[in-house]
């Protein structure tokens, strides 16, 4: 049942949804966390700190953070998946060009696929950065978060691949979230316009969160 769910096209939209979904719940505390970063480095390597003891007693230490990193890739991984299946059964679909030009998709719409490989390629590159340290900056210490983020945002092409992924960001939150809701069968005529409005919050108030920080530290504000 699940392979035949998998391999119909509302099964994978489905499994696109949702795993977007997840990673959408993700990114919202991911912010909160981030802007602790203005409270000084006290705070933001204490909040550090915590994420590799919660649950503890009953968890061991970092078995939480490894836990919600597995989800974290099990999402990334069916959600690209899903989104490069769909993706090819649309060309197999429509070979051919279509012989009148097809309604005018919005920047967003049009960049889904792009914006994708962007952040594909940037996970990697944050991961290699701050988490494991092998491509930092300035010598990356290990349980210093604060230092290690100033000096990734010390450094003009940190700033930059940064920034572009957290626009790519804005604009896959902004369909992403509205085709969710369609997918799951929460849009409707009269809820359409208030879903479009929260997925422009919710893009604009993330990729504004995300990218204070880089600019707190061009800023010194953070320093």
């Amino acid at each position: 049942m699940a392979r035949t769910v998998w391999d119909s096209t509302v099964g994978k939209k489905t499994v696109m949804a949702v795993s977007g979904l997840i990673m959408l719940l993700y990114l919202v505390a991911h912010v909160i966390g981030n802007l602790k970063i203005f409270f000084g480095a006290g705070e933001f390597n204490h909040y550090a700190h915590w994420l590799r003891t919660v649950g503890e007693p009953f968890m061991h230490y970092e078995w939480t953070l490894w836990l919600v990193r597995v989800v974290l890739v099990v999402a990334v991984a069916a959600h690209a998946t899903s989104a490069y299946q769909l993706s090819r059964r649309d060309i197999r679909a429509r070979p051919n060009k279509y012989v009148h030009s097809r309604p005018r998709a919005s920047y967003a719409t049009r960049t889904m696929r792009w914006g994708g490989i962007i952040l594909g390629l940037f996970i990697v590159w944050h991961v290699l950065d701050l988490t494991t340290g092998t491509v930092h900056s300035g010598g990356f210490q290990e349980g210093h978060p604060y230092q290690n983020v100033v000096d990734t945002f010390s450094t003009w092409y940190g700033n930059v691949i940064y920034i572009v992924a957290m626009l790519a960001l804005g604009l896959h939150i902004r369909h992403g979230f509205w085709s969710a809701a369609q997918t799951l069968g929460v849009g409707s005529r009269t809820r359409d316009r208030a879903l479009k409005a929260v997925a422009d919050v919710l893009a604009l108030l993330l990729t504004a969160g995300f990218i204070a920080v880089p600019v707190g530290v061009m800023t010194q504000v953070v320093s």
